[in-house]
């Protein structure tokens, strides 16, 4: 691939168009609002200025909404060689194509799932996508050598293809992406109107959950547009879910010993459940899921103490696998908490100890 026109300079767009510039491929910004594209030629993403012909490849990186419209018309005025949409649903778009009558053989639906709670161009990153899924959803009617050019795209951005049918990613997107979105949302909700004394008890387990609730609310209201029935769907069963254990919580609360019983039961029960499903999710690289220590460590709130305690654990040999920080409510600490292989657990703690770490005990 040389040549390359990304339709749409959001995060997204840009982002990838970012990685290809780094890689040596000519890349050409297009966006409704010029001065989004602007911005991301001026991060280095590419040119505005139009290609002298057809490119190698047309990266269409607009709402879902808005997908089968850009597609219809880069294709009609042959832009590309070949064409992919980044969109996070990948059935309705391809009906939509289909029933507007395109060619599609030179086009290819793809999904990075790769993103950040930031939008626009400012929020790009060449590396958004490294080691990250890509999803790819041929059809029957799809090029090979169209296939191939999307395959080159996921290389040049360093992600890792995974091929799937257009319905089955989203059904399974309903479940991994869009319905999570909802759930933090909801849960964040709750804190709107909350009591202040209550607010200031947030620790991390709360920031975990409604992290993604930050993400902006007109970007996600046309992406569940464009896949409502299967979000709906997993919504319906977390709504069973819920409704069991209210039931169940209620009989917690009962003075009848039989109801207490079975509300500890079913509460255990989806505790235990969702065991089993955190389990299921991939690890490090993709991998299977492997359990690591933890080893806490306090620290004060002063620049340079973190890069310390990552060379400090450099020095005893040690590869921190993960990492998450506590912050201490109104004071300028907090709790470093650092996930390494259990093997590596007592080398480590000794040799924080020994350089004046303070440890938390486990």
């Amino acid at each position: 691939m040389r040549t390359a026109v990304v339709i749409g300079t959001g995060l997204i767009g840009t982002s990838a168009a970012l990685a290809l510039a780094g890689r040596g491929v000519t890349v050409h910004l297009v966006d409704h609002d010029p001065s989004a594209a602007r911005t991301a030629a001026s991060l280095g993403a590419g040119t505005c200025d139009a290609p002298e012909g057809p490119v190698d490849l047309a990266v269409v990186a607009v709402p879902p909404a808005h997908v089968a419209a850009a597609l219809a018309e880069a294709i009609g005025r042959g832009a590309a060689r070949a064409y992919v949409d980044v969109a996070s649903v990948k059935g309705g778009p391809r009906r939509e194509l289909e029933a507007r009558g395109v060619d599609l053989s030179t086009y290819i639906g793809t999904h990075p799932m790769a993103g950040r709670e930031r939008s626009g161009p400012l929020a790009a990153t060449a590396d958004l996508f490294e080691g990250r899924p890509w999803v790819l959803t041929p059809a029957r009617e799809t090029d090979h050598w169209v296939l191939n050019l999307a395959l080159e795209l996921v290389a040049l951005c360093r992600a890792v293809p995974v091929v799937m049918d257009a319905d089955q990613h989203d059904r399974a997107v309903a479940l991994v992406s869009h319905t999570p979105q909802l759930v933090s949302s909801m849960v964040a909700a709750r804190l709107a109107d909350a009591d202040e004394s209550a607010v200031r008890l947030c620790g991390q387990g709360i920031r975990d959950v409604t992290r993604i609730a930050a993400s902006d609310p007109r970007m996600w209201v046309e992406i569940l547009s464009a896949n409502p029935g299967p979000v709906a769907d997993v919504l319906s069963g977390i709504a069973a879910d819920l409704e069991e254990t209210v039931e169940a919580l209620r009989g917690l609360q009962s003075a009848d010993e039989d109801k207490r019983r079975g509300g500890a039961e079913g509460i255990e029960d989806v505790l235990r459940r969702g065991n089993a499903g955190r389990d299921r999710v991939p690890g490090k690289h993709g991998a299977a899921p492997t359990r690591y220590e933890t080893v806490a460590v306090f620290i004060s709130d002063q620049p340079g103490e973190l890069a310390r305690i990552f060379a400090d654990a450099g020095r005893a040999g040690v590869n921190v696998e993960d990492v998450r920080i506590e912050h201490a409510t109104g004071q300028q600490a907090g709790l470093v908490q650092l996930m390494v292989e259990p093997r590596a657990v007592a080398g480590l703690t000794t040799a924080l100890r020994e350089r004046g770490w303070a440890l938390r005990r486990q």
